[in-house]
């Protein structure tokens, strides 16, 4: 399988770190052929500006996105790993996805209505949330939604795994090991 692992964490010691290399370890020892998008580390522009916005609406795709969708396109599974920030991604995260999953890549809107256009696709989403479930209340179901509902399902995506790991700056080394098996199981199961 083809995995494209996209990560957003401007820290390079955070536990996101260790999840990430956790689940690229995972893959590879399946056999798996992985790629990587460390998103600050490549500096990713998020920022959907007017320039690209014209090319979109004349049919044309700027070169860095279309290196993008290339990555997006040559994946089977596609890994989402970042930390809850407001109920939501980070902005650098919500850019890569404004500015890559397109109208006419990701979906297409037609006299039928919308069309998911990444259907042969699967996803899996990990999130870290500093605090625990019961702090998020009626609200912890509903951490990866915009991601996973809104974003992936929206574009077609319709097998997706997705886990929140919480209070993980609060709990102790043990706890994130746990976290960490979780994960490596998680791989072997897709």
């Amino acid at each position: 399988m083809n995995v494209l692992i996209v990560y957003a964490h401007p820290n390079p010691l955070s536990f996101n770190q260790s999840i990430l290399k956790v689940i690229n370890t995972a893959f590879k020892k399946r056999g798996d052929q992985v790629q990587l998008k460390d998103l600050y580390a490549e500096r990713f522009d998020p920022v959907l500006g007017e320039a690209q916005l014209s090319l979109q609406n004349e049919g044309k795709v700027p070169d860095d996105i279309k290196r993008e969708q290339e990555q997006v396109t040559w994946a089977d599974m596609i890994v989402v790993i970042y930390p809850l920030w407001w109920f939501d991604r980070p902005a650098i995260l919500k850019g890569w996805f404004d500015r890559v999953f397109t109208n006419g890549y990701a979906f297409s809107f037609d006299e039928n209505g919308l069309t998911g256009l990444l259907h042969n696709k699967r996803a899996m989403v990990v999130v870290t949330a500093g605090g625990t479930k019961e702090d998020f209340g009626k609200n912890a179901d509903q951490l990866t939604k915009s991601t996973t509902e809104g974003t992936l399902a929206f574009c077609g995506i319709t097998d997706i795994i997705d886990r929140v790991f919480y209070s993980v700056t609060m709990v102790d080394d043990a706890a994130r090991e746990a976290m960490l098996a979780e994960l490596e199981q998680m791989v072997q199961g897709c």
